[in-house]
């Protein structure tokens, strides 16, 4: 009887302890629940800015809050470049020229290549390093061999930025690291990516670089539009959580040159899609003929942007970026973006495709789901180790551009043409572009079922584009005058597809 009393008495205990601990739990879940609820709706949203301009006109296409003050982050590395590019001009280095690594540079925050005090890296491989690794420590040390100091090297770029134009920008130091006095502007990023480009012909093509080897590593390039957007030739990327996720673009496609910059994206795939949204709408408003505009440089007149007070993120947000936060690896064989278009379709890791809201580009489906592996081959040839090479290099042709031809028909082919054999007049319309002929064909049919009196006169094509190793088919109609083919256009938009009018 003492023993059942006992047990009883245990079984008692223990069923109070649970009704406790459930009581407690009870309590703390709602407290737990409500942090969760804050830190969510708290959400990121750091300052936003962005301009797009034509290189060949000067013209502003787009400018929001185009002259406020925001942090450019790792976007600092391209005066960096501008710097360095400019030894090289003037003989003081070669490409084979050894830098040397301070203990100051080895201790710099990540993203880093990882040189150690008292190694040498050589000029090429640390511009390497800058465009696709956005290394700090290398950065700290190109700033340390020309300038003796990271502080001085500041100092010399900022004087640089004032040359340029730049009238609102200051540097503190050559990587982009968190520093609350090391500001810029939108309009002051771009016309440093189009001073750049004038500056330096000879060695530009290294932007466009999709990677490079180091040691017994592969480092693949940030910018993760390129390869992707059709005429992206560079520039650079950056974040930091004071900044946001930054990047400053160029584009060259079908005669046309637009360098465009997103400061303050909230991720980095929301920065590439406003900057896919902006190519895609502004692309075709660029001038395609012979460059009107002076070559930006040292000296070159720029109208002073308005000195009001503009208020910028608290240092105490301010995080250095590393990789992982940056630039999240991704499977081999991502898919090309179309500039032409105005709907993106986002393959998915499968190859399945899924639509997004309307940004301007497309995503071509047909990605591989295949894992990376450790190294893989540039997407463009990597810029030779000799100056004189790379200056070869510039003159090559960077969008292939084919002159689309038609039979002479007055009525489409019910068939679409994959090519012609007479030049085309007048104005085409596009309808994306994809990585099979099969499917850019299915986009002209499903069309010209679908806009029977918009199309009625029009013949359907499809356009081959090689883009640095990778084959594009765009999807077009031709025999337009141009009310005709933004009237097409605007027809196709509202039956969902997507439409871009251009010139022929």
């Amino acid at each position: 009887m003492v023993s059942v009393s006992v047990k009883r008495g245990r079984l008692r205990t223990f069923a109070t302890i649970l009704v406790a601990a459930a009581a407690l739990a009870a309590a703390v879940a709602p407290a737990e629940a409500r942090r969760k609820s804050i830190k969510r709706s708290s959400g990121y949203n750091p300052p936003y800015a962005a301009m797009v301009v034509d290189a060949k006109t000067g013209r502003t296409l787009h400018a929001e809050n185009e002259d406020a003050l925001r942090h450019p982050a790792s976007v600092t590395k391209v005066m960096t470049l501008y710097m360095l590019f400019e030894q090289l001009e003037r003989g003081r280095y070669r490409l084979d020229s050894p830098l040397r690594v301070s203990a100051h540079a080895q201790s710099m925050s990540p993203s880093k290549l990882g040189v150690e005090a008292g190694e040498t890296i050589a000029v090429e491989d640390a511009i390497k390093a800058l465009v696709t690794k956005s290394a700090n420590d290398v950065a700290a040390v190109v700033a340390e061999n020309i300038g003796g100091s990271e502080e001085a090297f500041a100092e010399m770029m900022t004087r640089k930025a004032r040359q340029l134009g730049m009238t609102r920008t200051v540097y503190r130091n050559a990587s982009g690291l968190p520093d609350t006095g090391q500001v810029t502007t939108a309009r002051d990023l771009i016309i440093l990516g189009r001073a750049i480009q004038d500056r330096f012909p000879r060695y530009y093509p290294y932007f466009a670089l999709t990677g490079f080897s180091y040691g017994s590593a592969w480092h693949r390039n940030h910018n993760r539009l390129l390869g992707r957007v059709e005429g992206m030739d560079g520039i650079k990327t950056g974040f930091t959580r004071m900044s946001g996720f930054n990047l400053l673009s160029s584009v060259k496609v079908d005669g046309r040159h637009v360098v465009a910059v997103v400061l303050g994206g909230r991720t980095g795939a929301a920065r590439d899609r406003q900057m896919a949204s902006l190519l895609g709408t502004h692309i075709n408003r660029a001038y395609a003929g012979t460059r009107i505009a002076p070559t930006v440089g040292e000296g070159t007149a720029v109208a002073e942007a308005p000195a009001r007070p503009v208020r910028i993120a608290s240092a105490d947000d301010d995080v250095p970026a590393t990789t992982a936060a940056v630039t999240p690896r991704a499977p081999v064989g991502r898919p090309m973006i179309d500039i032409a278009a105005t709907r993106p379709v986002v393959a998915s890791a499968s190859g399945a495709s899924t639509a997004t809201p309307s940004s301007g580009m497309r995503w071509v489906t047909g990605a591989s789901s295949k894992a990376e592996p450790p190294k893989v081959e540039p997407a463009r040839p990597e810029p030779p180790s000799r100056p004189e090479a790379l200056r070869t290099e510039k003159t090559e042709t960077r969008v292939a551009k084919v002159e689309p031809k038609i039979e002479p028909k007055a009525e489409p082919r019910s068939e679409p043409k994959t090519e012609a054999r007479s030049p085309i007049s007048g104005w085409v319309i596009q309808l994306g572009a994809t990585d099979d002929e099969a499917k850019a064909k299915e986009i002209l049919q499903r069309a010209k079922s679908q806009g029977r009196s918009t199309l009625a006169h029009a013949s359907a094509f499809t356009e081959k584009v090689n883009k640095g190793g990778s084959t594009l088919y765009r999807a077009r109609f031709s025999g337009f005058d141009e009310d005709d083919a933004q009237t097409a256009c605007k027809a196709l938009k509202r039956s969902g597809f997507a439409c871009f009018a251009i010139r022929g």
